[in-house]
This record gives C-alpha cells, structure tokens and sequence, in this order.
C-alpha cells in the first residue's frame, strides 16, 4: 500500500488473564473506507480505542498518518475524530447549539458558520433549531457524525455507527459515509452488519479471536471461496400466492 493513513503491526492487548488481541496486522489507504468486521467480543472496539489512544497496546505498533500512538498521541488526536456505538449529543441543547458547542470547544474561528454548513451539509437546517432530544435515530447520529467532523479530521473512526438503527436511519448514515470517503476522509468503520460492509466498504477485514483472519476488497475476499453451484430448488408457494391464487378461483366459479 503506497499511501497508508493507518498502520498497524503485531498488536496485542489483554485485560488481567483474557487476551483481547493477539497479533493484530493491517494498512488503511488514505481516502477510503474500511471495514472491520467481526462478533461482538472479537475486540474490534479495543482496537478503535487504541488507535484513538484511549488504550496503550500490550505490544506491537499502531501508527496514525505516520504518527505512534504511544509515542505521539497529541498528534495522532489532531488527525482523528472518533464516534461511539452511541449518539453523543446534548439532547438539551438545539442541533445548531451543539454544533456551536463543538466548534468553541475546538477553538474555531466563527463557530456559528461551521455550525450552519454541516447542518446544511447534513441535512439538518430544516431541524436546526429543534431540540436533539426530539430527532429521529438517524438524524442525532447525522448530528453526532457532523460534530466529529468540526476541525476537519483526516480519519474518522465510527465504532459500530448504525447500531439501533432502524433501516431507513441506516441507509441515512450509509450516505453520510459515503460521502466523507468521497471528500478525502479516510473512514475506519467496525460493524457486525455484513450487508453494511458490502455496501461501503473499499477494504475488509475479518476479525477473530483476536487475529486478522482475512482481508481485502470484496472481491477478493468472494474468491476464498469455491464458485457457486447451480441447483434445482422447488419453490414452494408464499402464504400471499396461495391467498391470491385461492381468491381468483373464487372469482372464476362466480364467474
């Protein structure tokens, strides 16, 4: 990989006698999505939180656009924005009010006008000036996703983003994701939805028991596997075809 953005080499974490990680490798490309996938317990969080440096690995090497995460966390902090499995918004506070927020807190120039773009930019103008506590799913995690975005981070980790998610506010965040990569944001994505990672992601991994146990586009990923089978399957009649089918005949004795 010629470009990496994320660089991770042997790691591993325990927590007192369970070890977590065991031997963890992969690259991110600059400017894609990548998706990490495993069960839950198969320690794809762990991973998020010490890339983001709120853990220190046992051992092994992570890096952050070339910067360690044990060595030189101030800088991999300045190239990150992590989102949790859940919304971290003030449901208090007014979507434009938490963007706001974010931005002073950032120490941003003109807060309310980075508030306004990403409301426009994710859909939210119209809600603006609603309390989040009355957004739907998808939009307090539209809000969530466009609060990691205030300073423009290069990576954003979302940790299992669409979970709870009805599957309209699903495909909602689909876009959004979408759309990052597409701006130059490099997204690191972890998910248990398989169909979530087939829809967004440019890289996968599989993770297992603590280890890498796959990885690659989907593509490539399809041909570990022998080719499909073509076979004959009786199609057995729908509860909704034999109703119909029932009600015609109905129609036709009448008839």
């Amino acid at each position: 990989m010629q470009n990496p953005s994320i660089q991770v080499k042997g790691l591993q974490k325990s927590y007192k006698k369970l070890q977590v990680l065991k031997g963890v490798d992969f690259e991110v490309e600059k400017g894609s999505i990548f998706a990490l996938l495993g069960s839950n317990g198969a320690g794809k969080t762990t991973i998020v939180r010490i890339l983001s440096t709120l853990f220190k690995p046992d051992s092994g090497t992570a890096s952050i656009n070339s910067f360690d995460v044990v060595s030189d966390p101030e800088n991999v902090r300045q190239s990150i924005s992590l989102t949790g499995q859940f919304a971290a918004v003030d449901e208090v506070l007014t979507g434009r009010e938490n963007l706001i927020m974010m931005a002073k807190l950032r120490h941003l120039k003109q807060p309310r006008q980075v508030a306004d773009e990403l409301l426009e930019r994710f859909g939210l103008a119209d809600a603006a000036d609603r309390r989040a506590s009355t957004y739907s799913g998808g939009m307090r995690r539209r809000l969530d996703i466009a609060m990691s975005l205030i300073g423009k981070p290069q990576i954003i980790f979302l940790d299992e983003p669409t979970t709870g998610l009805d599957p309209e506010a699903r495909i909602e965040v689909w876009k959004v994701v979408k759309e990052l990569a597409d701006s130059g944001t490099t997204v690191f994505l972890t998910t248990q939805y398989l169909e979530e990672a087939e829809q967004l992601a440019d890289q996968i991994a599989i993770l297992h028991e603590g280890r890498v146990i796959a990885s690659g586009t989907l593509q490539e990923l399809k041909k570990l596997f022998p080719p499909a089978k073509v076979e004959y399957v009786e199609k057995q009649p729908s509860l909704e075809e034999i109703f119909l089918t029932i009600i015609n005949k109905k129609e036709e004795k009448l008839g």
